[in-house]
C-alpha cells in the first residue's frame, strides 16, 4: 500500500493528457506570452510540447533565427519586422527550417536580402500564401521574378518597391495564378501594362491597391473584367477622371469597396454615373478629394470624407 501511495503521489497528470488536449490548453494562452513561457519551464516534456505547439513567432534578433527556428520547428507565420538586417543567408535558413510549414513570412522592415535569398525562400517553402515585401526599395524585376516562383501565393505586399517595373509584375502574373490580393501602392515603375498583365492572368483577384501609380483609365477596363474583384484602392491615382468613372460604373457588379482618397481630377458627374451603376458598392471614400456636395446620397453606402 505505501508503495502504491508513493508511485501515486508522484504521478504527473499531464501523463493522463494527449498532446492535443495539452494543445488546446496551449491555445487559450496565446494572448498572454508568459504565461505559455512558464507552462514550457516546467519540465522538459512541456518544453517540447510548447516548442511543436508554436505556430507564429516574431524574433527580436536576427543573429538568434537559426536558434530560435530549431526550437520551433512547425513555424508557420513568420514575422521578422523587428530584424532590420536581413541577409541572404538568413533567408536559407529559413528556407531549411520551415520548408514544410511556413505559410506566410513579413519582411516589410528588412533590409539587405536579394532576389537570391528570395528565391531559395520560395523554391523551398512550398506552401507559402503570403508575402509581405513593403518598403523593399532596393528590390527589382530579379526579385519579382523570384517571388513567381511561389506558385501557391494569395497575397502580396510591394508597397513602395519603386524599383519593380511592369516586367516583374508581368513575372507575377504568370507565375502566381492564385493571388487574391496583391498592394502595388507606390510601386512607381508600374504602369498601365503592367495591370493589364496582371488583369490577364490572375482572375482571382479580390482586392487591388494601386495607390499613386501612374495610370489611366486605359487599364481600367481589365481590371474590372476581374469578377471577384471586391476592393479597389486608387488614391492618389490622379489620372483618373470623369471618363474612368463612367468606366467604373459599366463593369463593376462585384465591387463592394472603393477608395478614391487624393483623387482630384474627377467631378460630381463622374462621381453620381460611378454611384447610379455600382449596384454593390458599400463604402466609397473621398478623403481629400473635390467637393462632394452635389452628390445624391440615396445609395447604401459609408461615406468617408
Amino acid at each position: 500500500m505505501k508503495t502504491n501511495k508513493k508511485t501515486t503521489s508522484n504521478c504527473n497528470p499531464f501523463d493522463f493528457l494527449t498532446e492535443e488536449i495539452i494543445f488546446t490548453i496551449l491555445d487559450y494562452l496565446n494572448d498572454d506570452p508568459f504565461s505559455k513561457k512558464s507552462f514550457s519551464l516546467t519540465c522538459k516534456a512541456l518544453y517540447s510540447i510548447e516548442s511543436h505547439h508554436r505556430k507564429t513567432l516574431k524574433p527580436l534578433r536576427a543573429e538568434l533565427l537559426s536558434r530560435t527556428l530549431h526550437r520551433y520547428p512547425h513555424i508557420e507565420h513568420l514575422d521578422l519586422t523587428l530584424c532590420p538586417r536581413i541577409e541572404d543567408i538568413m533567408l536559407n535558413v529559413v528556407s531549411l527550417a520551415c520548408k514544410d510549414a511556413l505559410c506566410s513570412i513579413n519582411l516589410s522592415r528588412s533590409r539587405f536580402f536579394t532576389n537570391i535569398g528570395l528565391s531559395s525562400l520560395v523554391s523551398s517553402c512550398f506552401n507559402l500564401v503570403e508575402i509581405d515585401l513593403s518598403n523593399g526599395v532596393e528590390l527589382n524585376d530579379l526579385a519579382a521574378a523570384a517571388i513567381a516562383e511561389a506558385k501557391n501565393l494569395e497575397k502580396l505586399w510591394l508597397s513602395r518597391c519603386k524599383l519593380i517595373t511592369d516586367m516583374g509584375i508581368g513575372c507575377v502574373a504568370v507565375g502566381c495564378r492564385k493571388l487574391r490580393l496583391i498592394c502595388l501602392k507606390w510601386c512607381l515603375k508600374v504602369s498601365d501594362l503592367g495591370l493589364q498583365l496582371l488583369a490577364l492572368k490572375c482572375k482571382e483577384i479580390r482586392s487591388l491597391d494601386l495607390s499613386y501609380l501612374q495610370i489611366t483609365e486605359k487599364c481600367l477596363p481589365s481590371i474590372l473584367q476581374l469578377q471577384h474583384l471586391e476592393d479597389l484602392v486608387l488614391e492618389g491615382c490622379l489620372g483618373i477622371d470623369d471618363n474612368a468613372l463612367s468606366t467604373l460604373q459599366q463593369s463593376c457588379k462585384s465591387l463592394k469597396t472603393l477608395n478614391m482618397s487624393n483623387c482630384h481630377n474627377h467631378s460630381h458627374v463622374g462621381l453620381s454615373s460611378l454611384i447610379n451603376g455600382a449596384e454593390n458598392l458599400r463604402e466609397l471614400t473621398l478623403a481629400y478629394g473635390p467637393a462632394v456636395s452635389l452628390i445624391p446620397l440615396s445609395t447604401k453606402i459609408s461615406w468617408k470624407l
